[in-house]
């Protein structure tokens, strides 16, 4: 398991499917705005839930609190290529963990196993601008923003901004997580 100050990462196990299934893949809402596809049904074997068998371009963790091991999300490097050694960073926080600073904890996670578990470059983030938490998650950890894409995600019947903030290795302090 990896280890932030208050958030553990660790692989998904069966009994966290029907958990993740039930708040976080059918909130139609918040699906829609993070998944940067339309809203659909997530069956038990859909590839977002696999616990085993994941491609190599993707690692997903289900998102533990240390302390009580609750089941509170998911996080993934997602994009993963080894070639420009880069990945993507996405976080999933069930309704009841949102708000309350463990999406800091998670991307100082993501970021350690991103750059010392898999040496790699580069990490990014795109959010949609209005993600006022995610955002902030990302710059306490040191992601500089580095654009806006203007209207450019179809959420909910309209556009919207996302905004893009990127690290590299060597401006990540590797504070936090192990």
């Amino acid at each position: 398991m990896l280890k932030g100050t208050r958030v553990g990462l660790r692989a998904r196990h069966e009994d966290d499917t029907p958990v993740l299934r039930a708040e976080l893949y059918n909130d139609v809402v918040n699906s829609a705005r993070a998944e940067g596809r339309p809203w659909r049904p997530v069956t038990a074997n859909d590839p977002q839930l696999a616990f085993d068998n994941q491609p190599e371009n993707l690692a997903s963790f289900s998102v533990v609190e240390l302390e009580g091991d609750t089941l509170i999300g998911t996080a993934n490097l997602w994009g993963i290529d080894t070639h420009n050694r880069t990945a993507h960073i996405g976080v999933g926080l069930l309704p009841a963990a949102r708000g309350k600073g463990y999406g800091t904890d998670v991307v100082a996670a993501l970021c350690y196993y991103g750059f010392a578990v898999r040496g790699l470059q580069r990490l990014q983030i795109e959010t949609l601008a209005d993600n006022e938490s995610m955002i902030r998650a990302a710059e306490r950890n040191g992601f500089v923003r580095e654009g806006v894409l203007r209207k450019s995600a179809w959420v909910l019947g309209e556009f919207m901004d996302e905004v893009v903030l990127g690290l590299l290795a060597g401006e990540w302090e590797g504070g936090g997580a192990g």
